[in-house]
């Protein structure tokens, strides 16, 4: 699909993009509708195996699933393979790369509950908003989970699973992820 085409149908879908917005591959970008997602100026989706060669797995995936969501992309962001996934909120700060295949995520996807799983009662999905500051790097295949926030000019390593408050300028990395270093 011709990434001009690809444009169109974001701005159907009411997805707002700014200037010089570089799509390689075809992305998964769906917006529900009354939810906000924005993509600033500048920004590369790398949704090709051969666009980025850490190797991706999938072309990026950027959604908001409820009416209610939001989805807010800075300037100058660079995403690769990854799933960018919000019921509630996902701020995601200028000039930040986010790695091959990582995952960012404000929700759980299911109740944790048998009986509300086993009903698929999806009011009791717990969420809660994601923030990842300015000058931030996720590594390739980190998972990002509900609640947490990136100070800014934080670094994320490879493969690390994070959840909670981080200050800035920290290295994290493991699973779970903790404070490494501070630069």
């Amino acid at each position: 699909m011709n990434s001009n085409w690809f444009k169109l149908l974001m701005r159907v879908t009411k997805v707002r993009y700014g200037k010089g917005l570089i799509l390689k591959g075809v992305p998964v970008i769906y917006n529900k509708s009354g939810a906000l997602l924005t993509i600033g100026d500048h920004v590369v989706i790398n949704s090709s195996f051969l666009s980025n060669l850490v190797g991706l797995y999938q072309r990026t995936i950027i959604m908001t699933r409820t009416p209610e969501a939001k989805i807010e992309i800075g300037n100058r962001v660079g995403i690769s393979g990854a799933t960018i996934y919000a019921r509630e909120s996902i701020t995601i700060g200028d000039n930040t790369n986010i790695g091959g295949n990582a995952k960012i995520l404000d929700n759980d996807f299911h109740p944790l509950e048998i009986e509300a799983r086993n009903a698929d009662i999806k009011e009791k999905i717990r969420t809660r908003p994601v923030t990842i500051g300015k000058n931030c790097f996720i590594g390739c295949n980190s998972i990002i989970l509900k609640g947490t926030v990136l100070g800014d000019g934080c670094v994320v390593g490879a493969g690390a699973v994070v959840s909670g408050v981080f200050a800035d300028n920290c290295v994290i990395a493991g699973n779970p992820a903790k404070v490494i270093k501070k630069l």
